[in-house]
């Protein structure tokens, strides 16, 4: 009786180990479970990390968030609307000056004699200096808004200057322009085939005298006022 009962506590041994190596093996399980989710998530983050570290190596982003407006105005309305969006976005500003500048009958379509009707019908006359064509802190601009009026469905050719002397590697880059009656046309499109550089956003055009109100609710669209 008594080895009957030695062996019994024996077995009864023998399966509470057995009982105790199986809850250890389940602990295990779950602690791998856990290690292994938060190595996916610390490769998600190395990921994430390293888009951001191979754009900036690309020269995609390298600016400092600086906002600048360039414009060229031959009446005035697009210097108003160039004030707007530099007042709403806190950028800083460059009026592009011909060096030769344009007097009011050089501006006048409506004359066949007019300095604008030839450039417009020479296209080689076109090409000028301007004032300033860059700025000396360039590459701390991530944002650059380009406004012009609309001549003969195109941007006003002195913008073309500016689009020539810069490189538009890494920035966005919205056009607008104003027009009595004409729309935006293919303008913004062309100035972004000759930059060849730069994320091109759609552009706006405003008509003549337009609102601050009208302004700010574009920009507003855009995200960046």
């Amino acid at each position: 009786m008594k080895k009957i009962i030695v062996l019994f506590l024996g077995v009864c041994m023998l399966i509470s180990l057995v009982s105790c190596g199986k809850q250890d093996d389940a602990s295990g399980t779950d602690t791998n479970a856990t290690t292994q989710e938060g190595t996916e998530n610390a490769s998600g983050q190395e990921t994430v990390d390293g888009a951001k570290d191979d754009a900036s190596g690309s020269g995609e982003n390298t600016g400092t968030g600086k906002t600048l407006v360039v414009y060229f105005s031959a009446t005035g309305n697009t210097k108003e609307v160039a004030d707007y969006i530099a007042a709403e976005t806190g950028a800083d500003m460059l009026e592009l000056q011909p060096v030769d500048a344009y007097s009011s009958d050089d501006l006048n379509w409506r004359d066949d004699d007019s300095r604008v009707v030839y450039e417009h019908e020479n296209p080689e006359a076109r090409v000028m200096e301007l004032v300033e064509s860059t700025v000396s802190d360039w590459e701390s601009y991530d944002t650059v808004f380009i406004g012009y009026p609309i001549w003969w469905g195109i941007a006003a050719w002195p913008v073309d200057a500016f689009i020539a002397a810069n490189d538009f590697t890494g920035k966005t880059v919205i056009p607008f322009c104003t027009s009595s009656t004409s729309g935006l046309g293919e303008s913004g499109e062309l100035l972004e085939e000759a930059a060849g550089t730069g994320n091109w956003l759609e552009g706006m055009r405003f008509s003549s005298n337009a609102s601050k109100e009208t302004v700010q609710s574009w920009l507003d669209g855009l995200g960046v006022s």
